[in-house]
């Protein structure tokens, strides 16, 4: 009876394994029949590289360039933001903190994740647009630093809690033997324990940037929301994910319109697909 159980069970996880793969497939193949029909109108150079992105003008202009420029931007800034203030905040919570005081911060950073985007979007449009307009003496605070600080927030909680894991997970013997050899905490540290754990944090970081490029209501609360190449990171930006949600409920369906957005789906299903996979990889490197 329990080899029966165990057998059930092993083939239960398979099949769960199995559709999760199957589901994702279906999801491509549908945005590749849908986005693909763009194609029909426009080459992908022009779709990929085109700067204007006008899709109810006559003829539609449906260049994501400027989108594509956007997301980037954005992504990259909060990224940069994340990792300043996430990576050493794991450093503190898994080799630093007291005990008492390490169970208090997961737990911040856990209920951190657990706000729903359309709400940090809100308070990011009352409280950070304003702070960047006055700070910065800008004539709009809808841009693409508020909406990257507001996105390093939301990452925050993915890098701290993935690269507390992978700090954890080295070996104590690592720690012992840098003490045996005269080093200081700090020195074990910066020396032993990051390096060790650097597929880890790297996969992290990874991570964090799939959560910041596939995020929407919060960018398109408080990025601007123009669709214009960006010059600098005080200037309003478009993302992709902004694009598919703000025009889809506007686009008839079977146009041009309509199968462009299903084509972006496809860019960011491709941008994500890389980041995930590299995240996989970095965390399954063996030293």
């Amino acid at each position: 009876m329990r080899k029966l159980k165990e057998f059930v069970i092993e083939k239960l996880i398979l099949i769960c394994g199995l559709a999760s793969i199957f589901f994702v497939v279906l999801i491509f193949l549908f945005l590749l029949k849908e986005g693909l029909s763009v194609l029909r109108s426009i080459t992908p150079l022009q779709f990929l590289f085109g700067k204007n992105w006008y899709p109810i003008s006559e003829p539609p202009q449906l260049g994501i360039l400027p989108l594509i420029l956007g997301s980037l931007l954005v992504t990259v800034i909060a990224t940069i933001i994340s990792i300043i203030i996430g990576v050493p905040c794991a450093i503190y919570i898994a080799e630093i903190a007291p005990l008492k005081i390490k169970e208090i911060l997961k737990a911040g950073v856990e209920l951190l994740a657990a706000i729903p985007s359309v709400v940090l979007g809100f308070i990011g449009m009352v409280t950070l647009v304003p702070w960047v307009k006055h700070i910065f003496n800008l004539p709009t605070g809808l841009t693409a630093v508020s909406g990257a600080i507001m996105l390093a927030f939301m990452a925050m909680p993915t890098i701290v809690s993935i690269a507390e894991d992978a700090l954890y997970s080295v070996p104590k013997t690592y720690k012992e033997g840098a003490f045996a050899l005269g080093a200081t905490h700090w020195q074990t540290i910066v020396r032993v324990i990051l390096p060790a754990a650097s597929s880890g944090i790297l996969a992290a970081i990874m991570l964090g940037i799939g959560r910041v490029i596939g995020e929407t209501m919060a960018v398109m609360m408080i990025t601007g929301n123009a669709a214009v190449i960006p010059n600098s990171i005080f200037a309003p930006v478009r993302t992709l994910t902004a694009t598919i949600a703000a025009e889809m409920g506007e686009a008839v369906v079977g146009s041009e319109h309509y199968f462009a957005l299903f084509a972006i789906g496809i860019v960011l299903f491709l941008m994500s697909f890389i980041i995930n996979v590299s995240a996989d990889l970095f965390l399954h490197k063996r030293q």
